[in-house]
């Protein structure tokens, strides 16, 4: 966005604190519980996921610095898709409801606004062909070039170290760990990545890249 778009959603915001461990919002909380808004992650990692009643978790998206969230409720009013969790503490900006929704009304902004939708939609979309069209192999390829990109951030700059434990990689794919870790093994074998404590260094992204392209 231009610069007064910018510094004006900036201006209707309130910088706050929030504690590792602690529950940005909860799946299911309305656009009138405490705290909620439209916000941008200013420094810390958020963790989106779903909780099954059975206590199993989905890890949905990571979140990084740089990244505004939390639009769609205050969008169609209904309450919030899943749960946004603080992975260490953050600094958030809050923009109010009220805020937001005057910010809308600006033609640059929402225009902007959906950009935005469109890219994380293509991004869905994606992910739902690895789901259902991909082996298991190029899933965990594309999931871990995604991640290089800081996953929902989806940066230019491409990192080759993934700061992530082989448990969240597996709930974000929807596979047990046993499982995961016997593809990433697999991949460490053929010198395409690197296996470490809580990261993955990826060697060869050429070879990951053609594991996603032939499925």
């Amino acid at each position: 966005m231009p610069r007064a778009q910018r510094d004006a959603l900036v201006a209707s915001a309130e910088l706050i604190h929030v504690r590792r461990g602690a529950m940005v919002f909860r799946q299911g909380d309305s656009i009138e519980a405490a705290g909620g808004g439209f916000y941008g992650l200013v420094a810390g990692t958020i963790k989106i996921s779903s909780l099954r009643q059975d206590g199993r978790e989905a890890i949905l998206a990571m979140l990084e610095p740089g990244i505004w969230f939390g639009e769609i409720t205050l969008i169609d009013g209904s309450p919030r898709t899943h749960d946004a969790t603080a992975l260490e503490a953050l600094d958030l900006l809050v923009v109010p409801p009220e805020a937001f929704a005057r910010q809308m009304r600006d033609v640059v902004f929402s225009n902007a606004m959906a950009a935005m939708l469109a890219a994380r939609v293509r991004m869905l979309y994606g992910l739902t062909e690895d789901a259902t069209l991909r082996s298991l192999r190029a899933r965990v390829a594309h999931r871990l070039l995604v991640l290089a990109r800081g996953d929902a951030t989806q940066s230019v700059l491409l990192r080759h170290v993934v700061k992530l434990s082989q448990e969240a990689l597996a709930m974000m794919l929807g596979v047990t760990r046993q499982t995961l870790s016997k593809e990433l093994n697999a991949l460490a074998s053929e010198g395409v990545i690197s296996l470490g404590y809580g990261r993955i260094e990826l060697l060869s992204l050429d070879a990951l890249q053609a594991l996603v392209s032939t499925g």
